[in-house]
């Protein structure tokens, strides 16, 4: 029954190459139809036939087509593993999107399809567990109990992210939430169950996959917010920095500055660094932060907003969807069309890179601020994942414990 099933949990990650129409299209007008039409002469086989339980789907074929069918099994083969391939990368995108994972180097591979990417790192990664997996399982029999675990537990948690975006994004009533989650929340956790009895022999490898990267995912996600916490109780509430600025002016240079910052009413700390250290202050300063919507794609009125503290200083709030390229380029064509022009020659990006420093600390254990070192140390530069040019951007330094 799970081997039948198998390839629909893929199909949430292909979403976001494909939308959800096409897919849509794909499962009911042939995906289905050839399934139930092969498993239902599977089992008409069986039924005049019963020794034919050795190998049924080669045996249903004639004997001439046997090669022929291998071939075409091995293509097949080779098609769903792009997809579930194509599918990873594409959730790792909207996981760094969500704050969820580090930012990693994305290549797209298309200039018509913005879901067509390539990630390297996890197609590394991806072939080392793969070819641990088949050395350690040895046989595809020995690794039919890990697979089991994999897509019956998969398959449940998608029932309960479901249910739960039913009540908060659908405003589904809760007893219809109720009654859809006995309904397909039975039927999941009876087939989860019947795996369960592998776990000993197999079963274990997907379940602790998952756990380490639970464990990377939700550390890279509560790193970053004692981060923000930490930046935001050490730093200076804006206002008053502006009051100070206007009453003992620093010396000005001409061009404008964008500061990245998480909190537009707190003074980034690149700004307070290139203050301290080079002692001046552009004619334009720009606070710009950029926020991850928990949509795909951001709608065109909540796309940016600009608020003026006072003549040159400027708040300017950028939202992206997690399914979109968060490139900063064409957002300031959008400011100058929003009365906030840029000339990208005449502008420097500043950008504060903390160096994180594992210290024993409330927040989170120890190896959890080891891990989150080592994560925020291999990051790539937010020069590649904002498509900032390498020759408009300064990076300072601070040292941060957690």
């Amino acid at each position: 029954v799970v081997l039948a099933l198998t390839g629909a949990e893929a199909l949430y990650a292909d979403m976001g190459h494909f939308g959800k129409t096409p897919i849509r299209w794909a499962w009911f007008a042939y995906v289905s139809p050839t399934l139930v039409l092969n498993y239902f002469g599977q089992g008409a086989l069986l039924l005049t036939d019963p020794s034919a339980t050795s190998n049924p789907f080669y045996l249903l074929v004639p004997q001439a087509l046997l090669y022929p069918m291998i071939g075409l099994a091995t293509v097949a083969t080779v098609i769903a593993s792009q997809a579930v391939i194509s599918g990873a990368f594409s959730m790792t995108r909207e996981a760094i999107h969500l704050g969820y994972c580090p930012r990693m180097r994305i290549v797209h591979t298309s200039r018509q399809t913005v879901g067509q990417i390539y990630v390297p790192w996890v197609n590394r990664a991806l072939l080392v567990l793969i070819v641990a997996a088949v050395l350690g399982f040895r046989s595809s029999d020995n690794l039919a109990s890990a697979y089991g675990i994999a897509v019956t537990g998969t398959m449940l948690i998608t029932t309960c992210l479901a249910l739960i975006v039913a009540r908060r994004r659908w405003h589904w009533a809760i007893a219809s939430v109720v009654l859809a989650g006995v309904l397909f929340i039975t039927i999941d956790a009876s087939y989860f169950a019947a795996n369960a009895i592998k776990i000993e022999h197999g079963g274990w490898f997907p379940l602790a996959l998952g756990l380490v990267a639970f464990a990377i995912m939700t550390t890279w996600r509560r790193g970053r917010d004692i981060m923000r916490r930490e930046i935001k109780q050490s730093g200076l509430a804006l206002h008053p920095f502006i009051a100070g600025m206007q009453a003992h002016r620093p010396p000005q240079v001409p061009g404008t500055a964008i500061f990245l910052t998480s909190n537009l009413d707190a003074v980034p700390s690149a700004l307070l660094h290139n203050l301290k250290h080079n002692k001046i202050l552009h004619e334009r300063n720009v606070l710009m932060m950029i926020e991850t919507l928990e949509v795909p794609f951001a709608e065109a009125h909540e796309r940016l907003s600009i608020t003026t503290s006072v003549p040159g200083f400027y708040r300017v709030a950028v939202r992206f969807g997690f399914a979109e390229r968060p490139h900063l380029p064409p957002v300031l064509d959008r400011c100058g069309e929003a009365g906030l022009p840029f000339d990208l020659m005449d502008t420097t990006f500043f950008i504060s890179r903390e160096n994180v420093v594992p210290a024993n600390r409330p927040g989170m254990a120890l190896w959890r601020d080891r891990l989150f070192s080592f994560l925020a140390r291999n990051a790539i530069s937010p020069t590649q994942s904002f498509a900032i040019p390498g020759n408009r951007l300064v990076e300072l330094g601070t040292q941060l414990e957690i």
